[in-house]
């Protein structure tokens, strides 16, 4: 059984400690950003590393996506 839980973050951490010392529960991080698209991210930054592909501010790119 999966249950999802909505806690404040200043009582995460004692929370998750807690729920570690029940030898019925496991614990698993699920990251909320898929594997491919880190993967692609990185990608993307090692290109702009290399001079490959260069970036822009959002008001230039929203400047020229909406240009009349």
């Amino acid at each position: 059984m999966k249950i999802t839980l909505d806690i404040q973050e200043s009582r995460f951490n004692t929370f998750l400690a807690f729920i570690k010392t029940l030898d019925y529960v496991s614990v698993k991080k699920e990251s909320a950003i898929p594997q491919w698209q880190q993967e692609e991210v990185n990608r993307r930054l090692q290109l702009i590393e290399k001079g490959e592909m260069k970036t822009r501010s959002w008001n230039e790119a929203k400047a020229d996506i909406f240009k009349k």
